[in-house]
């Protein structure tokens, strides 16, 4: 009974479209499936697989609309064991097979029956969305297309093009007007590095100089998607000239995609809003794009999603910078470039090359390492040349300065074994008397370090040493801790080592590559010199000599400081 009840609920809505259709002149085939809602929809619409069941009692004439109503079952009786006869049935007895039909298109509604005033989208219709590849139109409102607007997407990839096809098409059926859009979101950096700044340790501000940072999306990387998005709509200009009868007006939209075509769209009011299922970050496994998915729930408007079937690469437009050829790079500018991540790397890549056709005067020339240092130091930052190698054996020089004079301050006194005081007091003195009292310790004072301690932080490199004593610090003060021993350096091992690796790894790699550069500086003065040297008639390399000696000398400097092994070296070398 509910089976038979349910299949003429539908009937009684199919009747209603049926009075449209005819009032329209529009062929309709009726159709029941049978399962669950979504399932049935997405398996019927991709493959014409969905579950056609059996009528219950319907005249022939009228199951003849149907698909499948060739194979009426009988109606709803009562059999002689008291039992109604469609419930013995077995599953495969109520089926009369699928449709096996290709579809184009299927539209459907925003919302159902079980609508709520808060609701953006039906749990249907949503679920269906997520389960097509073929076009999907999702119907809001019973605005006509014919002579309205229609806004589509475009990002670049073979999606975004095959919707911008789909709209040109529609635009033309209906005598429409097309708008289109390229979206970039350069928000997005700033407000991570203001969150990064607000949140990440001091060293790392330190470090990463974050307005610099800004500045560096601001001339390299937002500049890029800019001009990607200028490829964008070049490319959609190109594909309309196959439509010269549809208006087309193009614009370019700077924040998160989906949020400016929304406001975009309140402006220009579309009657249509088109879009790619999927955008040029797909991964494999996704069944809809993020962008697609917030547009489809919040537009006001009629929907239509292209849908991924027949989508080609080569169906993406060609436009003239497409056969421009990018410069040559040398073997070793090319693995420095390498070290730019990944989703940035194009973008610095062609930066770079653009600045060398601008010094060549648009001559082509191969990218090496000269030319890459020069255009580095001019769109990178200055602490960001430091950390790619690109500064000198004085830059190494004026931040090993800097670390010293930031040491200053610290406060070294007593040692690891020193018993703990019995009252927190520091030691005071009147700048205008001279005159020593002590009094109570406040937060404001300065953490006190024990000599092992220092010791033991002498032997971070000396242009890290600044920030990595800045992590301890900041570990004690955070545990009411005043005086910093090696016990307390060793509960901090991982704030300092593990929750700052990414800090010390870039100051390890900013030392590192300037000290290979102040290494390969004075490898060059050196060459000069044995030059210089053959020149006046010397056969013997000196070095060979200073190599004797040394050999020779008693002094063991793994056991010196500084201090005492300059001065063996000047006694062993007079």
């Amino acid at each position: 009974m509910i089976e038979k009840g349910l299949q003429l609920i539908a009937d009684s809505f199919l009747d209603q479209l049926g009075k449209r259709c005819d009032a329209a002149g529009v062929r309709l085939t009726r159709q029941l499936l049978e399962g669950i809602n979504y399932e049935e929809i997405a398996n019927e619409v991709n493959r014409g697989a969905g579950r056609l069941p059996g009528l219950i009692g319907f005249d022939p004439n009228r199951a003849a609309g149907y698909d499948g109503g060739d194979k009426v079952r009988s109606d709803v009786r009562v059999g002689e064991n008291g039992r109604l006869v469609a419930e013995d049935e077995d599953r495969a007895a109520r089926l009369v097979g699928s449709s096996g039909r290709a579809y184009d298109l299927l539209a459907i509604g925003a919302h159902g029956l079980g609508r709520q005033p808060y609701s953006q989208l039906g749990g249907v219709v949503a679920r269906v969305l997520r389960g097509v590849e073929k076009d999907v139109l999702v119907v809001r409102d019973d605005r006509p297309f014919a002579a309205g607007r229609l806004l589509v997407c475009v990002d670049g990839s073979s999606y975004g093009y095959r919707a911008m096809r789909v709209a040109l098409e529609l635009a033309q059926a209906f005598g429409g007007s097309l708008y289109v859009c390229s979206a970039f979101d350069v928000e997005y950096h700033h407000v991570v590095f203001h969150n990064i700044k607000d949140v990440l340790s001091y060293q790392a501000s330190k470090v990463f100089k974050f307005e610099e940072q800004e500045e560096l999306h601001n001339n390299i990387i937002d500049k890029g998607l800019l001009k990607l998005c200028q490829a964008n709509l070049k490319r959609a200009e190109v594909m309309a000239r196959e439509f010269p009868a549809v208006p087309l007006k193009t614009q370019i939209l700077i924040g998160k995609p989906f949020q400016v075509i929304m406001q975009w769209a309140e402006e220009i009011k579309p009657s249509l809003v088109v879009l790619a299922r999927h955008g040029a970050h797909r991964i494999e496994g996704t069944q809809l794009g993020s962008q697609a998915e917030n547009l489809v729930r919040l537009a006001t408007c009629n929907v239509l999603v292209a849908g991924t079937v027949g989508i080609r690469p080569e169906d993406i437009p060609w436009i003239e910078e497409d056969g421009v050829a990018g410069l040559p790079w040398a073997p070793e500018a090319e693995v420095r470039i390498l070290r730019v991540p990944p989703f940035a790397q194009g973008i610095a890549r062609r930066a770079v090359e653009e600045y060398v056709l601008e010094q060549t005067h648009g001559e082509p020339a191969t990218v090496t390492n000269r030319w890459l240092d020069e255009a580095i130091k001019k769109l990178l930052p200055t602490h960001m040349q430091l950390i790619m190698g690109i500064g000198t054996a004085e830059e190494l020089a004026l931040a090993e300065v800097k670390a010293q004079e930031q040491l200053k301050a610290t406060k070294v006194q007593g040692h690891d074994a020193d018993p703990e005081p019995a009252t927190m007091e520091v030691e005071v003195k009147c700048p205008v008397t001279g005159a020593v009292s002590r009094r109570a310790r406040t937060a404001a004072d300065a953490i006190v370090w024990t000599e092992e301690s220092w010791q033991r932080l002498g032997l971070v490199p000396l242009i890290a040493r600044p920030l990595a004593r800045n992590t301890v610090e900041r570990f004690s003060r955070s545990h009411g801790i005043w005086r910093v021993t090696t016990r307390v350096m060793d509960d901090n091992k991982q704030a300092m080592i593990a929750a700052d690796e990414f800090d010390v790894d870039t100051m390890m790699v900013m030392f590192t590559e300037l000290r290979a550069k102040q290494i390969r500086g004075e490898g060059n003065s050196l060459q000069a010199f044995i030059e210089e040297a053959k020149a006046q008639g010397i056969t013997r390399c000196p070095i060979r000599d200073i190599e004797e000696k040394m050999g020779k000398c008693p002094v063991d400097f793994k056991g010196l400081t500084p201090e005492e092994a300059k001065a063996a070296v000047e006694k062993l070398l007079p």
